[in-house]
């Protein structure tokens, strides 16, 4: 009778442990994730041509490339800075 009245008497200290241990007089605040360092990398520097004389060949193939470069990264980065104002604005509205 006194072992049931013991594993009575821990299971209500175990219980009032855990009731009190999940409340705190400190309100938790979330702040948004700042961007990550990984994501803050620039766009690759565009290709120049050296010399005096060059082939309309070699002119074209750099102004493609240097044409395809800055699009694909005003793209990508575009595209993520709208991601990231957006999530923010939802995060804020939560609050």
């Amino acid at each position: 009778m006194n072992l049931i009245r013991l594993f009575i008497l821990v299971i209500f200290i175990v219980l009032a442990f855990l009731i009190t241990g999940c409340s705190t007089a400190v309100p938790v605040t979330q702040n948004f994730p700042d961007v990550p360092d990984m994501l803050k990398e620039k766009c690759p520097e565009l290709k120049t041509i050296a010399g005096e004389r060059i082939s309309i060949v070699e002119f074209t193939r750099t102004v493609s490339e240097n044409y395809t470069t800055y699009h694909q990264c005003a793209g990508r980065t575009d595209a993520w800075i709208d991601w990231y104002d957006q999530q923010k604005k939802i995060w804020e509205q939560m609050k």
